[in-house]
């Protein structure tokens, strides 16, 4: 089986890892950074190629002769990439955190015969995949909620977190407004806002902030309420808030002394990089939670996912870059070997819908170490 990884960064160059180990696979790896290419080039037998995908026809190019494609590239460069490939009739496993609507592409998908699984990372990602879990066993369902995090243990003033993928990523979820679902109604929420906090078994306690990260959950799943928090400790939200309403995070450039030109989050994402860059040896965590409560005939259910993965120290990959590729790697899998086809654009929650794509992806992971609890339980309606 031939794939192209479109990306090498923190998380493609995991995925390129477990792929290329794949008996048979023929992996090829696009990037326009030369560091990142000889970092897949040490890890893995894969092809590396220097390309700038940003270029047009650059995306068309590297997937020509590909069984399956895979997107990891910012989000800047996400949608665009998308496109091309389901233009190109290929099918595609894509993580990119991108601002655009991907079942935009539904129609096209469609005509052209490509079976597009987007947002195949943890959340959105395994998220969407647990809240399809369970609808498909509802009737109706009233409320889905996702907390969602992966921090290191030790904790470091002033942020206290750690970059285990794209820091302009990591920016974008604390810049998004936040969509939800209140009371059956879309609605826009500041992103760092209705913090709260929560306990964490073997962890202790996180605050909770919302975070736009329900993308097509929220034309797919039908719930009264819905929302997603993302998880960090006590006190970051405040500091973060601070940077952004002072305008770090802005893109309009700035005039400095002597003419020069500057955006302030170009400097911003330099320097969380630099204060947020995880040691070789630090021990992180991601803790992952769904609840969702819905009807079966005449009963309220409410059905909880839980997941508390940690840094593999064998391997030394870390637990976000484990739950963010490992369910890519997967379903790139099972798209290449044409274990999974459905032309169109196919979140995670979509696939669970299809009980034997679900049951194989399950499998997939497990394999693979990445393990969940699940528990259902009635409630008193409200």
């Amino acid at each position: 089986m031939r794939i192209s990884i479109l990306g090498a960064g923190l998380i493609g160059r995991v995925i390129a890892r477990e792929l290329a180990s794949e008996e048979g696979a023929q992996v090829s790896v696009f990037d326009a950074d030369p560091d990142a290419l000889d970092r897949v080039a040490r890890e893995t037998h894969a092809t590396i190629l220097r390309t700038d995908l940003s270029r047009p026809g650059a995306v068309s190019d590297a997937v020509s002769d590909a069984d399956c494609v895979v997107g990891a590239l910012p989000g800047a460069l996400g949608s665009t990439m998308l496109r091309s490939v389901i233009e190109a009739g290929k099918p595609i496993a894509d993580i990119s955190f991108s601002r655009e609507d991907p079942l935009q592409f539904e129609a096209l998908a469609r005509e052209r015969g490509s079976t597009a699984v987007v947002d195949c990372g943890v959340s959105p990602g395994l998220s969407n995949f647990f809240i399809g879990r369970a609808a498909r066993d509802f009737n109706e369902v009233d409320e889905a909620c996702i907390y969602v995090g992966g921090l290191p243990f030790a904790r470091a003033w002033p942020f206290e977190y750690g970059i285990v993928f794209s820091v302009a990523d990591v920016i974008e979820e604390y810049v998004r407004p936040a969509r939800v679902m209140e009371e059956g109604k879309l609605v826009t929420r500041p992103a760092l806002s209705e913090v709260e906090r929560i306990e964490v078994p073997g962890i202790g306690t996180l605050e909770a902030f919302l975070t736009d990260g329900l993308r097509t959950l929220l034309r797919t799943v039908p719930a009264r309420t819905m929302k997603e928090k993302t998880l960090r400790y006590p006190g970051h939200a405040g500091r973060i808030e601070i940077l952004r309403e002072t305008g770090f995070f802005e893109q309009s450039p700035l005039e400095l002394r002597g003419g020069v030109r500057v955006a302030p989050r170009d400097v911003a994402e330099q320097l969380l990089a630099r204060s947020w860059k995880l040691a070789d040896d630090a021990e992180e965590f991601t803790y992952l939670k769904v609840t969702v409560t819905g009807r079966k005939l005449d009963r309220t259910l409410r059905t909880s996912f839980e997941l508390l993965d940690r840094t593999h120290r064998a391997t030394g990959t870390t637990s976000m870059a484990r739950t963010t590729a490992f369910p890519c790697v997967v379903i790139a899998r099972m798209l290449a070997r044409g274990e999974y086809r459905d032309p169109g654009v196919r979140p995670l929650e979509m696939l669970a819908a299809n009980r034997e794509a679900a049951a194989r992806f399950e499998l997939g992971l497990t394999a693979r170490g990445v393990r969940w609890t699940k528990e259902s339980h009635e409630v008193e309606a409200t």
